[in-house]
């Protein structure tokens, strides 16, 4: 069996790493903290000798691979994505080269993260790796007021988490588009069902390991109207992924662009409004000021956790104007503080009128 290559690094390598410990540095140099040789460390399943490529790189500062990348999972039934213990992290997406699997082991105590990728577009997702762990997101103009307590200790909490970026306009536009108007439960389930149904098995391990990669663009306007019902999706819903379906390269351009202006170029879409956009942005421009105006609890949950009012956008755009820049940045570390408003109705009742 050929041997698998050596892992090589994304480009220049900082020489020190802020949150690298001491006993970290002897081991990168091939010694324990005691001065005895360091033990081999055992790489998950799935790597490397199986035909994946293989990249290290070295966060600039601190850095939690699963916290920064929780906001990309639709669920915990995502057949796209998994998380495992360590923070191991597996993705599966659709690159312009292809269909790709990501594997994430990041290794804190080397200062490390391997990357290790699979399929057509394995070139693509390594390459971009620092920015889909946020390596130009910068939150050093973020500051929490004292008054703002749940912020205070939400940051503080996650100091490793930063705005992903994904470079997957259309992929983040899909899912979005299905959330739009119904509970999020709803929203997972279509997803999972046309993923699985219209995707295709991951490349390397990822087919054992039952990750799909989305479906192409030209996949989403084939499929028919009767599947689209039964996977619980309606027709508006339904026209606003086939209609950017037509445009899914010109998406891609918005990458581009700043922030406010892919904000308006995404707005120009049929059915994407305010909302839409900005759940778009916080997940494929990293967009850290992509707050997500016109959501039925954002910004009830984020000015209570500021206020202990609950306002309504507008109210709440208020409160947080002095976070301009960063909104999206507070919303975020509250939601996963679990720092919202108390709800004492019973749950909604999900639809019946659609079949399944």
């Amino acid at each position: 069996m050929t041997p698998a290559p050596a892992p090589q690094p994304f480009g220049s390598r900082p020489r020190t790493v802020p949150f690298l410990p001491a006993q970290a540095a002897r081991a990168r140099a091939g010694a324990r903290a005691d001065g005895s040789a360091a033990r081999r460390v055992e790489r998950p399943a799935g790597s490397p000798g199986d035909g994946g490529r293989v990249r290290v790189w070295s966060p600039s500062r601190p850095l939690s691979v699963a916290s920064t990348l929780s906001s990309l999972r639709r669920g915990s039934t995502d057949p796209c994505m998994r998380f495992e213990p360590g923070e191991l992290v597996w993705w599966a997406t659709r690159t312009p080269d292809g269909p790709a699997l990501l594997r994430l082991w990041p290794r804190p105590r080397l200062g490390e993260v391997e990357a290790t990728a699979w399929g057509e577009g394995a070139d693509w997702v390594l390459d971009g790796v620092p920015e889909l762990l946020g390596e130009h997101d910068d939150p050093s103009s973020f500051e929490p007021r004292p008054e703002h307590q749940r912020l205070v200790e939400a940051l503080r909490a996650r100091p490793g988490w930063r705005v992903p970026r994904t470079r997957a306009v259309f992929e983040a536009l899909v899912p979005a588009a299905l959330e739009q108007r119904v509970t999020g439960r709803e929203a997972r389930r279509s997803w999972r069902t046309l993923v699985v149904k219209y995707g295709e098995p991951a490349p390397g391990p990822g087919h054992a390991a039952g990750l799909y990669v989305p479906p192409a663009a030209g996949v989403w306007r084939q499929i028919p109207s009767w599947v689209w019902l039964k996977a619980g999706v309606d027709e508006a819903r339904r026209r606003a992924i086939i209609s950017a379906s037509q445009v899914a390269g010109r998406l891609e351009e918005t990458l581009d662009l700043p922030h406010a202006e892919a904000a308006n170029r995404l707005r120009t879409l049929p059915g994407v409004g305010i909302w839409t956009a900005a759940e778009i942005r916080q997940r494929a421009h990293g967009d850290a000021d992509a707050f997500s105006w016109g959501d039925f609890h954002v910004a009830r949950n984020v000015s209570f956790a500021l206020t202990g009012r609950v306002l309504d956008d507008v109210g709440c755009a208020e409160v947080i104007e002095c976070y301009r820049g960063h909104r999206y940045r507070v919303q975020r570390l509250l939601e996963m503080a679990s720092a919202g408003r108390p709800r004492r109705a019973p749950r909604m009742t999900l639809p019946s009128h659609l079949p399944r």
